[in-house]
């Protein structure tokens, strides 16, 4: 699968593409996706000495990458990331400039928020989840529900607006979380040695659009 390939290294000039990666699986139960599907899927490298960490991300536009901003956490790259700050206060959540523009992937839809997900839903919702597994993307759909007692603690102690769902499983951090062919969350949290019990904790795309459209110059 002609997966996005994005390669963050310490001390390199810049975002560059990178086939060579160690890979593991995250997605507990997940399927592979098809190969023709979801070819906006990123993966983010970082390697640190021998420590090689994971992060998922978005092709939002031909030069944008949507991800987790703790994904970058000091890492040096040629164009500084554009994290959302509010109040001196920055949220988990990044755009990354491509050096080059991404000319053979069409971008993820940015989410049509009427349709976002009610809190509490009416009923369950499918949702989709994205992961790197050994060799090709993995995909989950999964029923979602808000959990007010962790959107309340993160919005009041935290700062960033947040959805917590429970999955069965555990995607990378900063993946998309999708809803009809769009991108609604991305992922910032998710407990790997209790993927069944613990929410895992996605950033409310909806509350960012406006940003996301202003820095990305999407229409």
């Amino acid at each position: 699968m002609a997966l996005l390939k994005v390669l963050l290294l310490l001390l390199v000039l810049g975002v560059s593409v990178n086939s060579d990666v160690s890979l593991h699986k995250r997605i507990i139960g997940g399927n592979d996706c098809l190969v023709d599907e979801h070819l906006y899927y990123v993966r983010l490298l970082s390697r640190k000495g021998p420590t090689l960490t994971l992060c998922g991300g978005t092709l939002i536009h031909p030069e944008w990458v949507l991800t987790a901003a703790h994904c970058w956490e000091n890492r040096l790259i040629r164009d500084d990331p554009v994290i959302y700050t509010e109040e001196g206060r920055q949220h988990d959540i990044m755009l990354l400039k491509l050096r080059r523009p991404v000319t053979d992937v069409p971008p993820a839809l940015l989410p049509s928020c009427e349709d976002r997900l009610q809190m509490p839903p009416a009923e369950p919702e499918p949702v989709q989840l994205r992961s790197v597994g050994p060799e090709t993307l993995l995909c989950q759909r999964m029923n979602s529900f808000m959990d007010l007692l962790c959107s309340f603690i993160v919005l009041h102690l935290f700062y960033f607006v947040i959805l917590c769902f429970t999955f069965s499983s555990c995607g990378d951090s900063g993946s998309a979380v999708v809803f009809d062919g769009r991108i609604y969350g991305v992922i910032v949290e998710c407990a790997e040695n209790y993927p069944c019990q613990m929410p895992a904790k996605i950033m409310d795309v909806c509350e960012y659009k406006a940003w996301i459209k202003e820095t990305t110059g999407i229409e």
